[in-house]
């Protein structure tokens, strides 16, 4: 299975690469190249963007890739973001600054593991409130909230199950739509 490559460099110098580039990231420092999505994984990109759209009347929703400038070493790309109108993170034309309330990650082969260790750390240490991971090839997502300081597990949900989102306002969120093919 084919590994991230990692290159060490600072936000300044990330946020200096040309747009044309491969899906990348920088994590802790190091520059992470990923392989292009496919078709399954970006579908579900679209329909979980979707959803949040249809749901969150008082924010934004950001699908990738979407610069998210945590610091000076951590500059992810998740995803699908969910920012609120009056949350932490600010809207800049050219990226993303401090942690959104939501961020959902797709897992791939090849960033799977990535996604929920290293990443998982990194959104905890910035305190995003909600984590949802994706499982595309056993249809279910992890939701994962903030409590004090650390996630804790909301709850493993299959595609007909139905959750209430805190961040979104205990509003419930169904996925059927995100999961039918």
């Amino acid at each position: 299975m084919e590994q991230p490559t990692r290159t060490r460099m600072t936000a300044a110098q990330f946020l200096e690469l040309p747009e044309d580039r491969h899906p990348i990231q920088l994590i802790e420092g190091k520059l992470v190249e990923m392989a292009a999505p496919i078709p399954k994984h970006q579908r579900l990109v679209k329909r979980f963007a979707n959803l949040l759209d249809n749901l969150v009347p008082n924010g934004e929703v950001f699908i990738s890739p979407i610069a998210v400038y945590l610091d000076e070493n951590n500059v992810p790309e998740p995803d699908v973001v969910w920012v609120s109108e009056d949350g932490r993170c600010e809207i800049q034309d050219t990226l993303l600054r401090g942690a959104p309330e939501l961020i959902v990650e797709i897992l791939s082969p090849t960033t799977a593991r990535y996604d929920k260790t290293v990443k998982f750390l990194l959104y905890e240490k910035y305190r995003i409130s909600e984590y949802w991971i994706v499982d595309p090839i056993r249809e279910q997502v992890e939701v994962w909230e903030l409590t004090a300081d650390e996630y804790s597990l909301k709850g493993t949900f299959q595609p007909t199950d139905t959750f209430a989102s805190k961040v979104l306002g205990n509003q419930m969120i169904n996925l059927t739509k995100a999961f039918s093919i």
